[in-house]
C-alpha cells in the first residue's frame, strides 16, 4: 500500500502525457478511500508545480445531489488549477490537448483575502469574494470511458481539464446566485439548463464547503485563488468543431470554441 499512491499517480502521468486513458483502479482500494485518492493527486500536484506549472486556484467536483448519489458519497470532491489550464473566450482549443472532454457551465468566484480557518462560514466566504464571473470548465478524464468511481476522480486531479473564464466581471452583492438560471447552447442549440440551486444548493455552499475541506487539509485558499464552484447543469460530450456559449442569468455570459 505504501507503493501504491506513487504507482498510481505515475500511471495517471503517463496517461496525460500519452493522451490514452487507463483502466479505473478503485478496486484496488479500500471502498471510498478518499485520503489515499488524495494523497495520489497530491503527488501529481507536486510533480507538475516542480516541473513548472503554476497553481491559480481550485476547483470543486461532484456538486450534484444525484450524481452524488450515483458514486455512493455524500460529499463533493476538489481538484487544483493550473495557469496552463485557462483558455480564452472563442480561443480554439485543440481537442486533441483532451482525452475525453465534457463541458459544463460554472459560477466563478476570485478570491481577495484568505480563508484560513476550518470552521469558514458563509459570511467569510462573501468577505473574501472579490469578483464573480461566469464560466465554462472542460472537465476530463484519464479514466477509459469515464468509469469513475469518487476516488477515481479525486486521483485524477478531479477530473479536471481546462476552463474559460467570461464576463462582465462583477460584484457578489446584489447577485442572486442561488436561483440564476443558466442556459448552455451548442451551435445555437440548447443542450444544457439549470440554476445555481443545482450546485449544491448554493455556489457559496460549495465554496465553503472547499475553504472548510482545503483548511481542515492544511492547504487553505488564498488571496487571488480562483474557484470553480460546480456545474450548474448536465455536462454535455466536447466534439472537435464544438462552439458552446453559456448564459447565467444576471451574471453574464462565456464561450468556448473547439477547433477541428
Amino acid at each position: 500500500m505504501t507503493e501504491q499512491p506513487e504507482n498510481i499517480a505515475r500511471k495517471l502521468r503517463d496517461a496525460y502525457d500519452a493522451k490514452e486513458p487507463i483502466a479505473p483502479f478503485r478496486e484496488h482500494w479500500p471502498k471510498n478511500d478518499l485520503d489515499t485518492a488524495y494523497a495520489v493527486q497530491a503527488i501529481n500536484t507536486e510533480y507538475w508545480i516542480s516541473a513548472g506549472r503554476r497553481v491559480v486556484g481550485r476547483k470543486i467536483g461532484l456538486t450534484s445531489r444525484g450524481v452524488q448519489a450515483q458514486l455512493g458519497v455524500n460529499q463533493p470532491d476538489f481538484g487544483t488549477l493550473f495557469a496552463d489550464m485557462e483558455a480564452g473566450q472563442d480561443d480554439p482549443i485543440d481537442p486533441r490537448q483532451l482525452l475525453q472532454p465534457r463541458i459544463e457551465a460554472e459560477v466563478a468566484l476570485i478570491l481577495g483575502f484568505d480563508l484560513p480557518h476550518a470552521d469558514c462560514g458563509t459570511p467569510e466566504v462573501i468577505r473574501a469574494v472579490e469578483y464573480v464571473v461566469p464560466a465554462l470548465e472542460i472537465v476530463d478524464s484519464r479514466v477509459r470511458d469515464w468509469d469513475i468511481g469518487i476516488v477515481d476522480t479525486i486521483a485524477d486531479n478531479a477530473s479536471s481539464g481546462m476552463f474559460v473564464l467570461g464576463g462582465p466581471v462583477r460584484r457578489v452583492d446584489g447577485l442572486d446566485l442561488h436561483g440564476c438560471a443558466m442556459t448552455m447552447s451548442r451551435g445555437g442549440e440548447d443542450v444544457s439548463e439549470g440554476t445555481g440551486a443545482a450546485c449544491l444548493g448554493h455556489p457559496l455552499n460549495a465554496a465553503v464547503w472547499l475553504a472548510r475541506e482545503l483548511a481542515r487539509r492544511g492547504n487553505p485558499l488564498s488571496a487571488g485563488d480562483l474557484v470553480l464552484t460546480g456545474a450548474l447543469g448536465p455536462m454535455v460530450p466536447v466534439h472537435p468543431g464544438d462552439h458552446f456559449h453559456a448564459d447565467i442569468e444576471g451574471l453574464g455570459t462565456v464561450s468556448a470554441l473547439f477547433s477541428e
